[in-house]
């Protein structure tokens, strides 16, 4: 039997809204193709299961009310959006990379609907993320996360508040990490279509009367599409490795 029941959903509120902010943002879980429904029980899920190894931390704080609690609940939002932006902007740099990859083999196709998200984006991209969210899946990143929310309440616990700038510097740490990531994943291909334009380029110089253009094309896309056929297997291993680097060197 509970013997404070108020203490005890108090507890797990506040553990709900540190991990279910994570949730809301962390990439996979935050696709539009999942229901608003499944991503709360999922948090639910996860705070009731954490709550009893939480419990030492989180329940004497909200049951002495030495603070407000909106506010408590408000910074335990903050923390966690802020954990779940971490990893997504890990993401949105890869998408970012898959848009340059397109561009740079010549994959310019009219952008179609995402796999992830409710925007358009182009289908090498779409591909290209979609496996990354896959791997990670596969790899249990889900399990890395939540291992991360639970070593936080060590150096911030509840009660202590936010620190912005600490919140602010992690993140732009992130964002320079991850597009220097994405820089070298992408970077064969870049090389690639830099040195197959130059090449085309000295081609219609010394023969104008050739249209380069049609010509061109299907040439640096097979080249692409083979590169990236041989190179994905490393690709999205670099990837992985290089998204727990920088999700477990950030925090």
């Amino acid at each position: 039997m509970i013997e404070d029941p108020e203490g005890t959903i108090l507890a797990l509120f506040a553990a709900f809204c540190r991990i279910g902010g994570c949730i809301m943002v962390l990439p996979g879980f935050s696709s539009f193709r999942v229901p608003l429904q499944i991503r709360l029980f999922i948090a639910l899920a996860i705070s009731m299961a954490l709550l009893p190894v939480l419990w030492d931390t989180l329940y004497p704080t909200v049951h002495t009310g030495q603070r407000i609690y909106i506010a408590l609940v408000a910074v335990e939002l903050l923390i966690g959006v802020t954990f779940g932006l971490i990893a997504r902007y890990i993401v949105l740099a890869l998408q970012f990379a898959g848009t340059g990859i397109s561009m740079a083999i010549g994959f310019n196709a009219a952008p179609g609907g995402s796999l992830l998200e409710a925007e358009q984006e182009g289908q090498l991209t779409s591909l290209i993320s979609f496996t990354a969210i896959l791997v990670l899946f596969l790899t249990d990143f889900h399990h890395m996360v939540i291992s991360a929310l639970v070593r936080s309440y060590d150096f911030m616990p509840v009660g202590t508040g936010f620190d912005p700038k600490m919140a602010l510097r992690t993140l732009t740490d992130t964002l320079a990490g991850s597009f220097m990531l994405v820089l070298r994943l992408a970077s064969p291909f870049l090389v690639y279509g830099l040195l197959f334009n130059l090449s085309i380029g000295m081609v219609n110089k010394l023969a104008p009367q050739i249209p380069v253009y049609f010509i061109s094309i299907p040439f640096i896309l097979f080249g692409g599409l083979i590169l990236l056929f041989f190179g994905s297997t490393e690709f999205f291993m670099q990837f992985t490795n290089g998204f727990e680097t920088l999700f477990l060197g950030l925090r």
